[in-house]
């Protein structure tokens, strides 16, 4: 009988510590308390009375991630209810019943209910935390029931504030290409609030903020299905960084519960930009978008991926196709083009009005079919989703009840054009009537004017609709990307040329990768548009993403910018494209150096003949640029991005011009100065195991170039050969043994090369 008891008494004991541990906030109040998950590397503690995130320890590096003394204003989650035109926001401190229960060491589940401010007794938030069992990352999610008579617009989820800072600090960004902010907190107590929209500028779902030589923080989701989200971090006035995820759910009232349909990930890492594209490339690489990457299965059918150099010019034929053919002609490879201003319409303004052509229909056609004959392909220019406000077919088309529209029901206009002021509104992508708009344009280029693609302008761009009869979910959803296939699914199926078309896009994204066959990264050029004070461009999407997609182009000229002829005459330069100041001469070379070591088609905009003798140094070097690429495409066309071996690379201030089609303009060319690196870099692995090294340099002197790594390093043998690649030829440099690699050559002045690194 004693023994039956003893044994009911640890039964109920059990049963009573299994039970979710059920308080009410009030009763807490001054509770310390701290419930915690972890492994070996990190160490997350809530408080027991209330789910306030207390702790984020990084056990490897010895580092608190939060600032304690900042606690009592964490809550996890925020959530925008709308209620008869009632906009309401919940957090933590708005339930009055929370309780948690540890599954386990590494998984915790977090509830919160009994919301003073909801008549709704149901409604209940729910938070899951799981720490991955290997590695110094954590996975949340969030999911809410009992919204029976609320619309849901908005839940802030995780949501992550009073994060220490760790001196000399970065932000790594990938917006697009990618961006590199130095010191996010910026030098005084001014309040900075940075948002990222996803699937769109922000190319994939990571970001990173860390010192590169103790420790950081790695922030990220795993959503695959494209769903619209919006990354954020923002600064208070105690230069306290908060980070979180604006999710926005399917805006019905008739929504009963909401499940975020990805997790939340958040860990520990200590390294650089670098580090933070291995971790998440990881990860990438085996998503559905790397499968079906058009590159991967396409890739040795299409002209577009053959592509030495791109030609970006704008307006008719003469000034563009000729130039392109004398160029191919000079540089002996396959040169391509980007036509801007071939359309009947103004540039940011006429949209989508490009047809006819403004040189009228049989010129432009004779002209595309002498191109073609010599080998000279065109892309042609057509804004993948803005339709202009002022033109006559928006009225006559009433294209306005296809058009994206806010929250408000209002359309979303905008100007980009300053000189003629008038908006553009985006249309909404999930509707048939923008793409059997867009398809029935691409139709008649492709097969009408016999040209070989379509560059789709903000095509890496996405916007929430909230228009009731598109027939998409409202507001949230994964619409956007899904309409984007259909409309290049259509375009592809409408092709009767009998030769594979070519679809190119603005900007790069990783939900693109099975959509476009290109992708146009003028982030190399980031100083021409943006001036020198800005966040730093980093090839951030090609050290994940470069063997799964083709990038290219830059604003890269040696000339003032065009202007265009269907634009406001008054404005107009008395000279376009004349030679810019030859100070500026550094700065193109600078584009195309890091245009060739970031493994990207190269290019130039705005090319005459005139300057192959009136700027014949900088034309060499592109040539020079184009051919090494070409020879070792494995490379810098297929092979994956590895990091650099440490070399010692002399710095200099050169002039910078910032001068656009719109920036710089009507005030004359404006000029900076930045501190740049002599000599550009970058290290690639070819899918046979074999390393090279992409070289240079843009100093007007020779450098010694000198360094050292062992081969284990990048799996590479104990022995082999590291052969040098220059636009002339190909030879050995030196070999290697017993895992020591050492390099040691002079690289001539505005040299260029490439370093091939095989086993024996």
């Amino acid at each position: 009988m004693a023994a039956y008891k003893l044994r009911h008494v640890f039964v109920c004991l059990f049963i009573f510590l299994s039970l979710p541990f059920v308080v009410h906030a009030h009763d807490f109040i001054n509770d310390n308390r701290v419930v915690t998950i972890g492994n070996e590397d990190i160490r997350i503690g809530f408080d027991a009375s209330s789910g306030e995130l207390m702790a984020f320890s990084d056990l490897t590096n010895s580092f608190q991630v939060l600032n304690n003394a900042n606690t009592g204003r964490r809550s996890l989650w925020g959530i925008i209810l709308e209620k008869h035109a009632n906009v309401r926001e919940l957090n933590m401190a708005d339930a009055r019943s929370f309780h948690f229960f540890k599954i386990n060491d590494k998984k915790i589940r977090l509830e919160w209910s009994d919301f003073s401010v909801l008549s709704n007794l149901h409604f209940k938030v729910i938070v899951n935390v799981s720490v991955d069992s290997l590695k110094p990352f954590s996975e949340w999610h969030i999911s809410i029931t009992g919204l029976q008579g609320e619309k849901l617009e908005k839940v802030i989820f995780p949501q992550i504030s009073g994060i220490k800072g760790m001196e000399n600090e970065e932000l790594a960004v990938p917006v697009w290409m990618g961006e590199l902010i130095k010191n996010p907190r910026g030098v005084d107590n001014t309040k900075k609030d940075y948002y990222w929209n996803y699937p769109g500028m922000l190319s994939m779902q990571f970001l990173a903020l860390y010192n590169k030589a103790t420790h950081g923080l790695y922030c990220a989701a795993d959503d695959t299905m494209n769903y619209f989200k919006q990354f954020s971090m923002s600064v208070d006035s105690l230069k306290d960084v908060s980070y979180q995820i604006n999710n926005y759910p399917s805006f019905y009232s008739t929504l009963k519960s909401y499940i975020l349909p990805y997790n939340a990930i958040i860990g520990v890492f200590k390294g650089d930009w670098l580090s933070a594209a291995t971790i998440y490339r990881k990860w990438a690489v085996n998503q559905r978008w790397c499968r079906d990457s058009k590159f991967k299965k396409e890739s040795n059918d299409l002209w577009i991926t053959r592509t030495a150099l791109w030609v970006w010019n704008r307006g008719e034929s003469n000034n563009v196709l000729v130039p392109a053919e004398h160029l191919k002609e000079k540089l002996g490879l396959p040169v391509n083009v980007l036509w801007h201003w071939w359309h009947g319409g103004a540039y940011d303004d006429g949209f989508p009005d490009y047809l006819p052509p403004r040189q009228g229909v049989e010129s432009f056609k004779q002209a595309v079919a002498k191109a073609n004959s010599e080998g000279v392909h065109a892309i042609l220019y057509m804004n993948s989703f803005e339709w202009g406000t002022s033109t006559e077919s928006f009225k006559q088309e009433d294209a306005s009840r296809w058009a994206v529209r806010n929250i408000k029901g209002d359309m979303e206009p905008h100007v980009f054009n300053i000189f003629t002021h008038h908006s553009l509104t985006p249309m909404c992508m999930a509707t048939s009537f923008w793409r059997n708009k867009y398809a029935s344009l691409a139709d008649k280029a492709i097969n009408e004017y016999n040209v070989g693609g379509i560059y789709m302008d903000q095509a890496c761009d996405s916007y929430l609709c909230y228009d009731k009869n598109h027939g998409h979910s409202i507001g949230g959803g994964n619409y956007w990307v899904n309409g984007f296939g259909l409309l290049t699914k259509q375009i592809r199926e409408n092709n009767e040329s009998g030769q594979p078309i070519s679809l190119a896009g603005e900007g790069c994204s990783e939900n693109w990768l099975p959509i476009l066959n290109a992708f146009l990264t003028l982030q190399v050029s980031n100083e021409r548009y943006a001036g020198v004070n800005g966040p730093k461009t980093i090839p951030l999407f090609q050290a994940v993403y470069h063997q799964y997609g083709v990038t290219f182009g830059n604003y890269s000229s040696l000339v003032t910018p065009p202007y265009d002829a269907l634009w406001p005459k008054e404005y107009a330069p008395k000279h376009p494209e004349q030679l810019l100041d030859p100070k500026f001469n550094e700065q193109f070379l600078m584009e195309q150096a890091r245009s060739f070591v970031w493994g990207m088609q190269p290019a130039i905009a705005n090319y005459h003949d005139f300057l192959s003798t009136k700027r014949s140094r900088e034309i060499d070097y592109l040539i020079r640029l184009t051919k090494i690429r070409y020879k070792v495409l494995p490379y810098l066309l297929y092979g994956e991005f590895v990091r650099t071996p440490h070399l010692d690379i002399a710095e200099k201030i050169i002039p910078i011009s910032r001068l656009s089609i719109y920036a710089g303009q009507g005030d004359r060319v404006k000029s900076f100065q930045e501190k740049v690196p002599l000599i550009y870099t970058s290290a690639w692995k070819a899918k046979d195991g074999s390393m090279g090294i992409a070289i240079a340099s843009i100093s007007d002197k020779s450098s010694q170039i000198s360094f050292n790594f062992d081969s284990n390093a990048y799996g590479l043998g104990e022995k082999g050969t590291i052969d040098i690649v220059t636009a002339k030829d190909k030879r050995t440099l030196t070999s290697y043994a017993n895992n020591k690699i050492k390099v040691d050559f002079q690289l001539p002045a505005r040299g260029i090369c490439f370093l091939e690194i095989k086993n024996d």
